[in-house]
């Protein structure tokens, strides 16, 4: 069995000891990161009605859908939304077996309303959203792959991963998931699209985050200014559990409190005015956009979970990097994972499995080589298992 498994030493600036860094974060509520997290839970959807009927995942791609954005007029007190937002489901599943039509529209129209309704809780999803599916038959010749007992590689395609996360990595994925997570309780008037972008220049971090509030719980300018300021205090309060490097938090610097412009949405959704989204625009699959690591342009969310190499082989290059660190902590200073395929080959038999690694002072690489072409070869031994793992949400694209 040809695994390619190539382990090399990285000569390159550690992220942390470079001097400026530039990392992104689109929140759950940003139409690109809905567009992805509803390409998502519909490829589970199917995936789901598949094993129930047949006992194994059928050929299936929902990595395409559109968010166009709707029309509302929001005021402090509460606004009124205008126009739908109108959201399609596209794609290519298998619709058909032995002659009997799937379910396969209404269990993609059902988890997308499930989605919405979990994720954006201030919409009214029946009202302010229409919802159409477009999502065809699959192609028979990837099909033809699809069904051999070897799980082939239905592309030629290549997965990255990175770790450790920096400290700015880490500050900005911690800010959006506790605006989105935890502080929901307190500031119910901030929606749920938040878009985090931090920069770095040496030991100085700045965040700014964009934070769409909902109108109906902000009275008037005063009470937004007090909720802005809570904010920031909350979030610096948070940054400081993972860095000692200075913080500054900007929230909704678009906003100009003396002409009357501020980020107030009826549904803490920017879709509401006009913004627009689409699958594989927004977050990688570690959770953030990051200009200054390697990245793959995938778009892995709504891929199937099976044979998709542009899905399975981000999150495994994801997977071999944190454990290649945490396993060697204190030799292992930063680790790049890349894993290319060729299309009609076993999934676990990549074209190439690199590693290139940063060794930490007074290690050699020679002395991790071995044990990394183990933990890399083990990894893709059981890729299998990943598929396991998404359709039970075990593990996230975006």
């Amino acid at each position: 069995m040809a695994r390619n498994i190539y382990v090399e030493e990285l000569i390159h600036t550690p992220i942390e000891q470079q001097s400026s860094e530039i990392v992104e974060r689109k929140g759950i509520g940003h139409p690109d990161s809905i567009a992805d997290g509803l390409a998502e839970i519909v490829s589970r959807a199917l995936s789901k009605m598949y094993l129930q009927r047949f006992g194994r995942i059928l050929h299936h791609n929902t990595d395409q859908v559109e968010v166009v954005g709707g029309q509302s007029a929001p005021k402090f007190g509460g606004g009124v939304f205008l126009e739908p937002a109108y959201i399609l489901l596209v794609g290519r599943a298998t619709t058909m077996v032995n002659g009997e039509r799937l379910p396969y529209r209404t269990a993609a129209i059902q988890a997308a309303h499930n989605y919405l309704t979990t994720t954006c809780t201030n919409l009214n999803v029946d009202a302010d959203v229409t919802l159409d599916c477009k999502i065809g038959q699959g192609s028979v010749d990837l099909r033809g792959l699809y069904d051999t007992q070897k799980h082939l590689a239905n592309d030629t395609s290549f997965g990255v991963g990175f770790a450790p996360f920096s400290e700015l990595e880490t500050v900005v994925l911690q800010t959006e998931q506790l605006i989105n997570g935890p502080l929901k309780r307190d500031l119910k008037e901030v929606g749920q699209d938040i878009k985090v972008m931090g920069v770095r220049h040496d030991d100085e971090m700045r965040l700014t985050v964009a934070a769409a509030f909902v109108d109906k719980y902000v009275p008037d300018k005063d009470h937004y200014r007090s909720v802005v300021e809570e904010l920031r205090e909350r979030l610096l309060d948070n940054a400081v559990k993972y860095t000692d490097r200075s913080v500054k938090v900007d929230i909704n610097t678009g906003d100009n409190y003396d002409a009357g412009i501020f980020y107030l949405t009826v549904t803490g959704l920017s879709w509401e005015n006009g913004d627009d989204g689409s699958v594989g625009r927004g977050n990688r699959v570690s959770g953030l956009i990051t200009p200054y690591r390697p990245m793959s342009m995938e778009a892995a969310a709504g891929k199937n979970p099976v044979t998709h190499v542009g899905k399975l082989y981000n999150l495994l290059s994801f997977d071999i990097a944190d454990r290649l660190v945490r396993e060697h902590q204190g030799k292992v200073k930063e680790v790049w994972v890349r894993i290319v395929s060729q299309i009609g080959n076993p999934i676990d038999e990549p074209q190439a499995a690199t590693a290139q690694i940063i060794p930490e002072k007074g290690t050699h690489l020679s002395s991790l080589q071995k044990d990394a072409e183990a933990l890399i070869d083990e990894e893709l031994e059981k890729i299998y298992k990943m598929t396991e793992r998404i359709v039970e949400g075990k593990v996230h694209c975006f």
